[in-house]
């Protein structure tokens, strides 16, 4: 089972590395997207400093969640992401998005339930 954690884990956080380095480096294909989409990354893209920030948090978040020592910070790190990534598919009822998100989100909450005494000492 620690194996298949591990496994797993690592997945997670490569997705999130790739997720980062393409808002910095902007190397895969953006699919099409409806007006009110595009739209939206319009508004983003105005914001200069925005997707590289996300891209950056994504990437520490997808590096701390590599090891088991770190992997109780990068929960925390990749957290913010989650309710983002959530939050636009609701916005924009995108199913398939939503089953991609609740995914990732049953992953994370593996992780925080495995490592809760850890956020105890952090809550205390």
């Amino acid at each position: 089972m620690k194996i298949l954690k591990n496994i797993v884990c690592v997945l997670f956080g490569l997705l999130f590395m790739n997720a980062g380095l393409d808002k910095i480096l902007h190397y895969m294909p953006i699919p099409p997207m409806d007006m009110d989409m595009q739209k939206v990354f319009e508004a983003f893209g105005t914001i200069k400093w925005l997707l590289p920030l996300v891209g950056v948090i994504e990437i520490i978040g997808g590096l701390l969640f590599l090891l088991p020592k770190t992997r109780t910070v990068g929960a925390l790190v990749i957290l913010p992401i989650l309710i983002g990534i959530f939050t636009h598919n609701m916005v924009f009822y995108s199913q398939q998005g939503l089953v991609i998100w609740a995914v990732l989100f049953i992953i994370w909450l593996w992780v925080v339930f495995e490592n809760w005494g850890k956020y105890k000492k952090l809550m205390a």
